[in-house]
């Protein structure tokens, strides 16, 4: 309850009146095992999937945790991702790249949850003073390579293919899914084995054919064929004919329009065949009365030609669980509150919470417990995504009524009977369960 810090956490275990050193102690040395913690997380979520299913489905993206303490490790001045278009705002705070993987019952055009398995700390290195030498710029520019998101996202992307190859899951295919700031040489021409990128790329980057074969075996082989116009004079080009491709998104099932290059080249991946896929923006309306808007189309390539087409638009728009991941790790659990600054606690400690919340939602995509009734104002649709605050919701009452030895399924059942009735039969209970700390 209230900030989510260690102290807060003891608090609410209600050992706010014990020694607090041992739970400090906890996150120094190697007391914690954060992998072994994530992969018991993972081995769970690659099990809950059909046993026939082919492919685990990844998602990997870079957050920002906010920071005021000018001590505190990793901590620099970063570009703010929520700042305005036209004006780059600087924030103090930490990187860190997470990976996610999707969980669901069947593929398909069906809803999945994103469940995280890695949180790593990427911090960024910093700069000599005045008073450095030749040496110490030339060690920090080498450092600084090693330290770009890019790098580290393609060891964790290798890292996580051994770690399932060891799980005995080496029979399924990776497909991690990833914004353009990763669609880019340093990942594309470190792929692991087994694995599938699929990315966004740039309206106007420079596409080519494959090259024809050789007619003879002399001199250096072609790399490029016939350049091909760019993404966006192919999207509105008349060339080129439309797909329509069913997958879920927004809480329903879509028709999509695509338009597909079943094999090109691109410089930044080098002699790799790719596939290129445009996503025709969808059109919206705000209100029922308000005028016709489009979202922004969209320009993947996947690095698997034959990657079925339903399968890489779901599992691309899957992709946006893990945006939710980083808005509840954040805004619910308070990933990134706690008052640490040394290097281990500064790595473990959003690390432990964010395998916490991970653990939340296997919970609750394994458990079959009654689920609290919602306010009037939400929709009545059964198909409805349940959730992290109803999650939260739940356990509070499972929670309380096992500490309290109360039974409050009585109470779910008369809210289910009266919620049309404008006068509940016991409103403190359900203020009690719906409140937001």
């Amino acid at each position: 309850m209230g900030r989510s810090t260690i102290t807060g956490w003891l608090t609410a275990s209600g050992d706010q009146f014990k020694d607090w050193s041992a739970a400090y102690r906890l996150f120094k040395g190697d007391r914690m095992d954060i992998a072994g913690i994530f992969g018991v997380i993972r081995r769970k979520v690659v099990a809950l999937t059909d046993p026939g299913q082919l492919y685990v489905f990844a998602h990997m993206d870079d957050t920002l945790l906010r920071k005021k303490g000018k001590n505190v490790f990793g901590a620099r001045w970063l570009r703010d991702a929520l700042g305005p278009p036209f004006q780059t705002n600087l924030v103090w705070g930490q990187r860190f790249i997470q990976l996610s993987l999707s969980c669901f019952s069947k593929m398909g055009a069906v809803q999945a949850r994103a469940i995280p398995v890695d949180l790593h700390h990427c911090p960024s290195v910093k700069k000599p003073g005045k008073a450095a030498n030749e040496q110490d710029w030339e060690q920090y520019k080498e450092t600084q390579k090693k330290a770009r998101l890019s790098v580290i996202g393609a060891q964790r992307v290798k890292l996580l293919r051994e770690n399932l190859d060891q799980d005995g899951f080496a029979d399924k295919q990776l497909v991690v899914s990833v914004d353009g700031s990763y669609t880019n040489e340093t990942v594309l021409k470190k792929l692991p084995a087994n694995t599938v990128l699929i990315g966004r790329i740039r309206k106007d980057c420079s596409i080519y054919l494959p090259p024809e074969p050789p007619t003879s075996g002399k001199g250096r082989k072609k790399v490029y064929g016939e350049a091909l116009p760019t993404p966006e004079q192919i999207r509105q080009s008349d060339d080129y004919s439309w797909v329509k491709v069913q997958a879920w998104a927004a809480g329903k099932v879509h028709d999509f329009q695509l338009k597909v290059i079943p094999i090109v080249r691109w410089r930044k991946a080098g002699n790799k065949d790719l596939k290129l896929v445009i996503i025709r923006p969808v059109s919206y309306r705000k209100t029922l009365k308000s005028k016709l808007l489009y979202r922004d189309p969209a320009y993947l390539i996947c690095t698997e030609p034959d990657l079925d087409l339903a399968t890489l638009l779901q599992a691309y728009l899957w992709r946006w669980e893990i945006e939710v991941n980083f808005k509840d790790q954040k805004t619910i659990l308070g990933c990134g509150q706690a008052q640490v600054r040394t290097e281990e606690a500064c790595e473990k400690v959003p690390a432990f919470l964010t395998s916490v919340y991970a653990m939340l939602m296997l919970a609750a995509e394994t458990a079959k417990s009654q689920v609290l009734p919602r306010p009037k104002w939400y929709k009545s649709d059964k198909s409805t995504r349940t959730t992290t605050g109803d999650i939260l919701n739940q356990f509070r009452a499972l929670n309380w009524s096992y500490n309290s030895k109360i039974n409050f399924s009585d109470f779910v059942n008369i809210q289910k009977k009266l919620q049309t009735l404008k006068k509940s039969d016991n409103p403190i209970l359900a203020a009690l369960f719906q409140a937001r700390y």
